[in-house]
């Protein structure tokens, strides 16, 4: 029963967020240089996204890992799809197969903010 509960809180929270990452620690506080790695990589696209910090629930982490068939953190969704980390991310980023993909999962909703070069 625990894991019903727990897969459909997580079926929520997919639900709730356009981009959803699994990690470890917080997008204000990572806790791990894949969960840093994976915030730096989206931030570079502009649009809003949410991380959710799994580090400490060993039961969240398992049940997660059943949904996906992926064992390790950060698990990445778009637009309620499953996409793995930034290994398969960063790829589909240079082809520009991710830029398609996160125009389709943001279609009528909030358009990327402008993204600020400093020198």
């Amino acid at each position: 029963m625990p894991n019903d509960l727990i897969r459909q809180e997580i079926e929520r929270e997919v639900a709730a967020n356009t981009i959803l990452v699994y990690g470890k620690g917080t997008k204000d506080m990572p806790l791990c240089g894949f969960t840093l790695e994976t915030i730096e990589f989206f931030n570079r696209f502009g649009y809003p996204f949410e991380v959710i910090d799994v580090l400490d629930n060993d039961l969240k982490r398992e049940v997660l890992s059943q949904v996906t068939r992926w064992a390790t953190l950060p698990k990445v969704f778009i637009g309620g799809n499953f996409y793995g980390d930034t290994d398969i991310l960063e790829p589909m980023a240079e082809s520009g197969e991710l830029q398609a993909v996160l125009a389709e999962a943001f279609a009528g909703k909030a358009e990327p903010a402008p993204i600020v070069r400093l020198r």
